[in-house]
């Protein structure tokens, strides 16, 4: 089986070494890497030079120029190859420029051999060929301890353990010229299928080896993308940190002019139980300032505290109704702490405050289709009329809820928010409603 180049064994090699070639060269277009156009171009060679034992009488005179030409192209683009893989360049930048040289004698020396062919007959090639190889395995060996204790590298290791496993089978079938043909024959063995063995092991490590290459860039990418949403979800919250920074003293100046006005007035009954619910509040609004976020169940409680004040604040009070979906977990949740107080401070400020009679706010949480959806309505005088006094009076446009609503986008990196705010009214019936929608996750 081991004298017959026909048989199974040489055959699948063959096979296997073009199926290489196909597949690395197909990833070649595909990325455009030399390291894989190299890689191809070696597995082409050797297949080429493998197949004269197995070609028609007709390709002999062929291969009679092709032989050593293409083994010559072969170690060309196995050096090529190699500096691709090792990164030669950068890591062994002195000893690189012979691997560069290298390359440029192959290439040169597969045309003379060509020439010599043609002159001086195959015999000839056979005597050069002789004399050349023994100089290219020492550089190779004297190669393979420079980069083995110069470059501290699994790659480099793999490299050399493959290379050298074809180096010392290929040196094996190369003691033909030496001992004679016979030798192996009497043997039992070709000695060409030393050359095949030392191929084939060689082309499966090196395969391997471009797999954890292909591994190895697969993971820096994925690396790099959690870096990079790392560093875009810290952006994120210096934003909403910046924003909040901005809501916090308008409200504070708010809740601190209401302590402002019971004093004036000399309700200090109110004044105390005022102060105890603004102390509360101020407690829970610290407590949540070291982060950004808050769920909706902390929201709502922060909310309730902060109708309760106002309600003290207005006179008659007001009526404050919260409606919950009871599919929604408030707990998973994430909104900007204080995401909806600019929305129910203006719903009464300019709102409700300003009308007569009943007042009524109503905030109404529902998720549909995956999206949180809050509704804040009112039955005060309407956004249009609200706006028409405040140019009137020349009055400041309401501060908060455009900063609340950068912060929401920001949240969610503007992907599925919506935000709407209409006038209500119709006939005598008046008030505003502020629609707001942002993804449940």
């Amino acid at each position: 089986m081991l004298l017959d180049f026909n048989s199974e064994i040489f055959s699948w090699i063959r096979g296997g070494l073009f199926v290489l070639f196909l597949y690395h060269f197909l990833i070649f277009f595909q990325n455009k890497s030399k390291l894989y156009l190299y890689y191809s171009l070696f597995l082409l060679a050797m297949t080429v030079y493998l197949l004269q034992h197995v070609v028609p009488e007709n390709f002999k005179p062929f291969y009679s120029y092709v032989n050593f030409p293409i083994q010559f192209l072969a170690y060309a683009a196995y050096v090529a190859f190699a500096r691709d893989l090792l990164d030669t360049r950068s890591h062994l930048i002195q000893w690189d420029k012979y691997f560069e040289l290298e390359i440029k004698v192959l290439v040169l020396l597969a045309p003379i051999f060509m020439l010599i062919q043609f002159f001086l007959g195959y015999d000839f090639q056979v005597k050069a060929f002789t004399a050349i190889m023994p100089a290219l395995i020492i550089f190779t060996f004297i190669s393979y301890y420079i980069v083995l204790t110069r470059i501290n590298d699994n790659f480099s290791f793999y490299f050399v353990a493959g290379s050298l496993i074809y180096v010392v089978l290929a040196s094996v079938s190369f003691l033909e010229a030496f001992v004679g043909r016979d030798f192996f024959l009497s043997k039992g063995v070709e000695p060409m299928f030393f050359v095949y063995l030392g191929t084939l092991l060689q082309s499966i490590i090196f395969a391997v080896l471009l797999g954890l290459i292909i591994k190895r860039i697969e993971q820096k990418s994925k690396n790099a993308e959690v870096k990079l949403a790392v560093k875009l979800k810290e952006m994120e919250e210096l934003k909403m940190t910046a924003l909040q920074s901005q809501m916090n003293p308008h409200f504070l100046f708010n809740s601190l002019n209401s302590i402002n006005n019971f004093v004036l007035k000399n309700d200090i009954e109110k004044a105390s139980d005022y102060i105890t619910k603004f102390s509360k509040l101020i407690r829970v609004i610290l407590n949540s300032s070291s982060s950004p976020t808050s769920s909706l169940t902390e929201e709502l409680a922060v909310l309730a505290l902060y109708v309760k004040l106002e309600q003290m604040r207005v006179n008659g009070g007001f009526e404050y109704i919260v409606t919950l979906d009871k599919n929604l977990k408030l707990d998973h949740i994430k909104v900007p702490t204080l995401f909806l107080q600019p929305f129910i401070e203006n719903a009464i400020w300019h709102g409700i405050m300003k009308k007569d009679g009943e007042k009524e706010i109503e905030l109404c949480i529902k998720e549909v289709q995956g999206n949180v959806f809050c509704i804040i309505r009112d039955n005060g005088i309407g956004i249009n009329k609200a706006r028409e006094l405040d140019q009137i009076t020349q009055k400041k446009r309401f501060f908060g809820t455009e900063t609340t609503e950068n912060r929401i986008r920001v949240l969610h990196q503007n992907k599925g928010v919506t935000i709407e705010t209409k006038d209500i009214s119709v006939g005598i019936q008046t008030g505003t409603q502020v629609s707001i929608s942002f993804p449940s996750i």
